[in-house]
């Protein structure tokens, strides 16, 4: 798949005044600053000038966005991902990366999110809720009616944290627990055996496809973020009829909830080259062991490209109210040259 698969609407760009907010206080803070520096780096190497802001250090409400063009958003988990800033900034009127409140919200709710797949059929592994004093005869048959295996996680977390793929009753107390460490609302789901698979979109066009392998039980935090023996198959024989399934189940997850921007969906392919989606990022990593800047580099984009496609979508999408004058730069304090 080629560059060309992507349309990009961004030729010759001017040059952007970009808040970039990376970091804040979730989970998965050190992931964001590391995308955060990475997207910095792109993008001031195209040109563009770049202040970023730590959410953590410094507080949005009130913030004064005269002068930014709009707002880039590699913020991972709570307030980044789950429509608390995209809400911010909507009330705002700056433009920003990345799919809507709305959007996010549903995304970022595992529970919210498998309820749209199911009512607009796309496929997803069989799950049940977990409350948050589940007992163990009650985690026990929800575990039976799904058979085994099951996978329990979190309903609103996302790089892999709290997950355990449980394949015995012994299992299940401290899969349980380990969940309920990072967020009281979970879920169940049937563990689907066959490849991993993760496919980068912008908007709903799709970037090539990557098979996952590593010597881990599952593509867990370590696997994603620290192991270099990890594995990512851009080559992966797979049939015509079983790649156009996936596709259509990745463009379907996306139209389901809304998602706009760069986005990532996670899915695993059974033995008969079925595809089931496990979840979508919407604003999915792009550290330097993150799928998406990987796929886009095989599609002949360079991550600086990207992100400026996707400020360029970004604008057009949202444009500016006209409370926002754009003033003509930055103090030359918060100027961040290449």
């Amino acid at each position: 798949m080629s560059r060309g698969n992507i349309q990009s609407a961004a030729t010759n760009p001017p040059r952007w005044n970009i808040a970039l907010l990376a970091g804040g206080d979730s989970d998965e803070r050190s992931i964001s600053l590391r995308s955060g520096q990475a997207v910095c780096q792109a993008l001031q190497e195209r040109g563009h000038f770049i202040l970023p802001i730590d959410p953590a250090i410094v507080s949005l409400k009130g913030m004064d966005w005269n002068g930014f063009d709009a707002v880039f958003i590699a913020l991972h988990g709570r307030f980044g991902e789950d429509g608390g800033v995209q809400t911010l900034l909507e009330e705002s009127g700056i433009p920003y990366t990345g799919s809507s409140s709305q959007a996010s919200r549903l995304a970022f709710d595992k529970r919210i999110a498998k309820q749209n797949f199911d009512r607009m059929q796309v496929p997803t592994p069989a799950w049940c809720e977990l409350s948050p004093h589940e007992s163990f005869d009650s985690l026990l048959m929800k575990a039976k009616e799904l058979g085994w295996p099951v996978v329990i996680k979190p309903a609103s977390q996302g790089s892999s944290l709290g997950v355990s793929i449980v394949r015995q009753p012994e299992q299940l107390q401290s899969a349980y627990e380990r969940a309920r460490h990072y967020d009281e609302a979970l879920i169940m789901e049937a563990a689907i055996v066959g490849s991993e698979w993760t496919v980068g979109l912008h908007d709903d066009e799709i970037l090539p496809p990557i098979c996952i392998e590593t010597d881990r039980e599952f593509f867990d935090w370590v696997a994603k973020y620290e192991d270099d023996h990890t594995r990512y198959i851009f080559d992966k024989p797979l049939p015509a009829t079983c790649r156009q399934k996936l596709e259509t189940a990745c463009r379907g997850a996306v139209h389901a909830l809304g998602v706009t921007g760069i986005s990532r969906v996670d899915l695993m392919l059974d033995s008969e080259g079925n595809p089931w989606v496990l979840e979508i990022n919407t604003i999915p990593g792009l550290t330097d062991h993150s799928l998406v800047p990987k796929a886009a580099q095989q599609a002949g984009w360079s991550l600086g490209e990207l992100c400026e496609e996707s400020i360029h979508r970004a604008i057009q999408r949202r444009p500016r109210r006209p409370h926002l004058l754009r003033r003509a730069s930055f103090s030359t304090q918060a100027r961040q040259r290449p």
